[in-house]
């Protein structure tokens, strides 16, 4: 499992020829990765006078994080494990009529499989994305840039992601599922990364230009 591997250890698996960790695990890692520099900077925020007043909803903000953290992690090994059935199908047989209409027939369920994790990443890196965003508004100034850089991995993952959905629904032969899901994603893709991209550029704007 992914939570249970060293940085070293995903690294040198995404490095390997290996089929699996792909582009969908490590924008899964990427999304993680995003909410743990939001709880950071809500774990920063508490406890200080200045930030008495937004302090209960922080509390709340903190524990969603770090569930969804816990969502992406799971859902990198989802990814690994839904790409699996699909790398078999592949590899199918195809020399006869039967054999190339079983292929079809698999390899369309092994699309449809694939597909499932990471627009499930999208959707809980969405979820992350609107927490970011709350976060640039109340969370501790002196540690904003963290939200900036999460906002920055949240709009990565959600591109990245995004990817894996499109390569695998363009091979698909029932095309009004595919070009359903293709909507679908792209709505996540324009709305997550529109939300992370504001913010994003309001903390650097933030901490670019000094107040005059």
């Amino acid at each position: 499992m992914v939570s249970d591997q060293t940085l070293a250890e995903f690294s040198a698996e995404l490095t390997s020829k290996a089929p699996t960790p792909g582009g969908g695990g490590a924008s899964s890692v990427c999304g993680a990765l995003a909410a743990s520099l939001g709880a950071m900077v809500g774990n920063l925020t508490l406890g200080k006078k200045k930030y008495a007043e937004v302090e209960p909803r922080v509390k709340e903000i903190i524990p969603q994080l770090e569930a969804l953290r816990d969502r992406l992690l799971e859902l990198s090994d989802a990814d690994a494990a839904a790409f699996e059935p699909l790398s078999r199908a592949y590899g199918l047989p195809k020399a006869t009529p039967e054999e190339q209409t079983l292929k079809a027939e698999v390899m369309e369920a092994a699309l449809r499989t694939a597909c499932e994790p990471p627009f499930q990443i999208m959707e809980t890196t969405c979820q992350v994305v609107d927490l970011l965003a709350e976060l640039a508004q109340i969370g501790t100034r002196i540690a904003i840039s963290d939200v900036g850089v999460g906002a920055a991995f949240a709009s990565a993952a959600l591109k990245g992601a995004s990817l894996n959905v499109f390569i695998n629904a363009k091979s698909m032969g029932d095309r009004e599922y595919a070009d359903d899901l293709v909507a679908r994603t792209q709505a996540l893709l324009d709305d997550g990364c529109k939300k992370a991209d504001a913010t994003y550029l309001a903390v650097e704007r933030g901490i670019r230009w000094p107040k005059r």
